[in-house]
């Protein structure tokens, strides 16, 4: 036989906003007349290099670093460059493995750890990284600014005043920035590739400009060219200001190394992410790193820290009277301004460096304006990622691309109006304080990320690049955070706040994603250790917790059974489904009370649905089900040795006349009955999963098991929708027999009857038509061995094994009249009851099935709330017992 299918598929194209897009594809579709034109991928020297070379040669390195340098001296500088170099190095280390233990898309740092940690730790830190790029691009473009307004003011054309000048040129600035972002991500690269061509010229000329003999205006700005003098005097510090201290020059020059995760940001515009990221990160790295040293060294041992530019302020002949400080033997008198510390130029006043100055300034301007432009792409491509993965509401509307590399215009102007508020504060040092403690925490998550992922030993970690170290990125995790406290603790404070409360929601959602992240791995790490370590933990009466194994079957056919057992058990214990294939032998329970659970985590507790049809079932049916109930009661001690517990059986009964809850038998598939699950859904529900009010819960303490009879209804009053019900035990003995200290030895209030009165309290005529229904009920299933003639009892016995023989029945009618009174005392007391829990009879061998199953049927007969047969296996589970 043959079948036509018609087939549309979806599937997901990822793009370089690094998440899955439906793409409909029909068989019946047309093939495009035209192909669209292949989306820009970008090598490691374009992609990531050059990239993050432009982003860590940002404003920072002409606008503060001599500033560093005169304060913290030379020394302490290079310090300052080594300490920031390590964070970024091992954080580079963590991102390339990262990046090559798997597919990376685009996301940069949002991605990595979200994929790592986990959407809880991943959502939070993707919003912060991406506003953290957004104040970024601010940065460097105040820093641009702050070059024009002085520009302006050199040549005596301010706009308005020095403050608002910074505030309409950088608004400009950024305006032009976001066109070229809009224009794509070639005519992005081609500026990129233009700036760094005039920052590698303007290098040049400043190291060219540090040999040239310098004319006077130049050593009117304190430059003298390479001196020794100059050299040891700048080695050491000379701390001026209220910034004047380690950390906070620290916290100042931090933001020049950022760029690190700029190649990683465009991951998805990259040819091969896997390679081009380790390798252009830390070629990057390693050549910005001996840039800021050189120029460190270079215009600390040229510049002097204090000059006052005026011409007239060279020393004549040998003239030197009032005159102080290095700059008298260079022929210059500085004194005044440097006293005063009214001096305008110097290495500690202003940006002067040795070389061409336009091909400084230009310099400048490339440094500014390409860092400026990495991150203004660099955030809108996490966010994009971040708002395709849906974990926080209300930014769906930024994950839309457009495009053949799928730009995200709508982030792009998302961070615009984030870059033009802070462009607003005009205040270099705040923002970068800020951006410091923004890039800390998402390299501190990163080192984190890298450690946690190696130390779960998780199959799934095996990255390509294998020069990093679990124990550095423990390090550079550690470090990062304590720098951003170091650096402003508020900002730091303030961050961690943020964290936290992104993290609160991602986690209450819980959104429906599954990453394969470190996190899952070390959850089951530490669920097999835990499990270890627990198997050497002896069993103690105080730590009991009914582990129950529920025979459902197919769990979504005795719902009942499932809620009843979760009513108890959720966040508490253990609850195993299990399903018994129909088979010849009675065996089957018992292999899988010994299968089931892992070391101590197993079921000590069997849990079984009532046979409501248990007289129309098979003979070999009944016999099985006195077999598996003696075998689990009375040979309890054996399955202990198998299954290193005690076992006991929970019989769980809804009468068919009252709340037909479970429709399908006992053993389901042993039985092979029809199973209907028609209205079960409902009346579900209205038992199990409603508030059960002030009704009681009343339990027929008829034998002392253990306690397990006690404990259960106990942990249903510490539920939900159980917690008003009161507990009501009755129990058999004299009231002067009762031992107070029982009367308190639960949590919950206890009603306790004695049951030897209420028996004899039970109406004559009550007890007559209660025992003749029931002799009715087991009449079908007599033998009536002595009123016929010719048969021998052993040949009816033989055919009929289950059945009830005279001599049986007499044998057991005094317990067949307790179970009748019983019913009937139940019936009087627990019309109104939520629960009725009733000791379980135990079942003897030469009790015939048919009998057993009576006595259960009478047991619960006429109850209008579900009944629970309960009995434990003298194993005492009440802290009363406890010595």
């Amino acid at each position: 036989m043959c079948f036509s299918l018609k087939v549309e598929m979806e599937r997901t194209t990822t793009d370089s906003g690094g998440c899955s897009l439906p793409v409909t594809d029909s068989v019946n579709e047309e093939p495009q007349a035209k192909e669209e034109k292949a989306p820009v991928r970008f090598g490691w020297v374009i992609g990531v290099m050059v990239r993050c070379m432009l982003n860590i040669w940002g404003v920072i390195l002409f606008l503060r670093l001599s500033l560093i340098t005169s304060q913290a001296g030379i020394l302490l500088t290079w310090l300052i460059i080594l300490m920031s170099v390590t964070v970024t190095s091992v954080t580079a280390l963590s991102i390339s493995a990262i990046a090559t233990n798997g597919r990376v898309i685009s996301g940069g740092a949002y991605f990595m750890i979200s994929r790592s940690l986990g959407p809880e730790i991943g959502g939070p830190i993707g919003m912060v990284f991406s506003f953290a790029n957004a104040l970024a691009c601010a940065l460097n473009t105040v820093g641009f600014a702050e070059v024009v307004r002085d520009l302006l003011q050199e040549f005596g054309v301010p706009i308005v005043d020095p403050i608002n000048d910074i505030r309409i040129v950088g608004v400009v600035t950024v305006t032009v920035l976001l066109l070229i972002s809009l224009a794509g991500m070639e005519w992005e690269s081609k500026t990129q590739i233009l700036f760094f061509i005039i920052l590698l010229v303007s290098f040049a000329n400043y190291l060219v400009g540090t040999v040239i003999p310098p004319s006077v205006e130049k050593q009117a700005l304190g430059i003298f060219g390479y001196r020794s003098d100059i050299f040891v005097q700048n080695l050491t510090p000379d701390w001026r200001g209220p910034e004047g201290n380690f950390f906070e020059l620290f916290a100042i020059f931090f933001p020049s190394a950022i760029g690190i995760l700029s190649g990683a940001n465009i991951s998805g515009d990259l040819k091969d992410p896997a390679t081009a990221i380790p390798k252009g990160t830390l070629v990057a790295i390693f050549w910005t790193t001996v840039s800021y040293l050189v120029i460190s060294v270079t215009v600390g041992a040229c510049v002097l820290r204090d000059a006052s530019g005026n011409i007239t302020d060279i020393l004549v002949g040998n003239i030197t009277d009032d005159c102080v400080g290095l700059g008298c033997q260079l022929g210059w008198n500085f004194t005044e301004c440097a006293q005063t510390q009214t001096c305008e130029y110097g290495l500690a006043n202003s940006s002067k460096v040795p070389g061409f100055y336009h091909l400084i300034t230009a310099g400048v301007f490339a440094a500014s304006l390409s860092s400026a432009l990495g991150f203004l792409v660099s955030a809108p491509k996490v966010f994009q990622c971040l708002c395709r993965d849906n974990l926080y509401p209300y930014i769906g509307f930024f994950a839309k691309g457009y495009g053949k590399n799928d730009e995200p215009l709508r982030a792009y102007l998302l961070c615009y109006i984030i870059a033009v508020a802070f462009i607003l504060i005009a205040e270099l040092n705040l923002i970068a304080a800020l951006i410091s403690n923004f890039f800390l925490c998402s390299y501190s998550l990163i080192n984190f990320s890298c450690f946690h992922a190696s130390i779960t030993n998780s199959p799934g970690w095996r990255p390509s690049f294998h020069y990093y170290s679990k124990w550095t990125a423990l390090f550079g995790a550690v470090i990062s955070v304590v720098l951003m406290f170091l650096f402003t603790w508020w900002a730091a404070l303030t961050t961690f706040c943020i964290i936290f409360f992104l993290f609160g929601y991602v986690n209450y959602n819980k959104p429906e994603v599954n990453w394969g992240s470190s996190v899952q791995a070390g959850t089951y790490n530490m669920a097999l250790s835990y499990s270890v370590a627990l198997s050497g933990v002896e069993d103690h009466v105080k730590n009991f917790r009914p582990q129950c194994l529920v025979l459902t079957g197919p769990p979504n056919q005795r719902p009942a059974l499932v809620d009843f057992v979760a009513s108890f058990t959720k966040h508490t214990s253990l609850m195993i489904c299990g399903d018994i294939i129909m088979a010849e032998s009675a065996s089957g329970s018992r292999h899988l009370l010994q299968a089931s659970g892992l070391g101590k985590l197993k079921s000590n507790t069997l849990v079984l649905g009532f046979k409501a049809n248990w007289r129309d079932s098979s003979a070999s049916s009944m016999t099985r089900l006195l077999k598996t109930m003696t075998s689990n009661l009375l040979r309890g001690n054996q399955v202990s040795a198998y299954c290193m517990h005690t076992y006991t059986n929970i019989n769980i009964h809804y009468h068919s006349n009252i709340h037909s809850f479970i429709r399908s038998p006992l053993f389901a598939l042993l039985t092979a009955d029809d199973i209907s699950d028609k209205g079960d859904s409902d009346q579900i529900k209205t038992v199990f999963q409603n508030d059960q009010g002030k009704k009681t819960i009343d339990v027929y303490w008829i034998a002392d098991d253990g306690g397990l009879t006690l404990l259960v209804p106990y942990l249903l009053t510490r539920r939900k929708h159980w917690h008003r019900s009161k507990v009501r035990v009755f129990i058999m003995g004299d009231e002067q027999n009762m031992e107070e200290g029982l009367l308190w030895s639960f949590q919950f209030c206890l009603f306790l009857s004695v049951l030897k009165r209420l028996l004899t309290s039970v109406p004559l005529f009550l007890l007559l038509l209660s025992l003749r229904r029931f002799v009715d009920s087991v009449a079908p299933f007599r033998l009536y061995d002595e009123q016929k003639e010719g048969v021998s009892i052993q040949e009816l016995r033989q055919s009929a094994p289950w059945k009830i023989s005279d001599k049986e029945f007499e044998a057991f009618k005094l317990k067949s009249e307790r179970k009748v009174r019983l019913n009937e005392i139940i019936r009087r007391n627990s019309q109104h009851a939520a629960l009725v829990l009733v000791s379980l009879p135990v079942p003897h061998s030469d009790c015939p099935s048919a009998l057993y199953m009576a006595w259960l049927d009478t047991l619960t007969c006429g109850l209008h709330c579900p009944a629970v047969l309960i009995r434990g296996n003298q194993q005492n589970v009440l802290t009363y017992y406890c010595q």
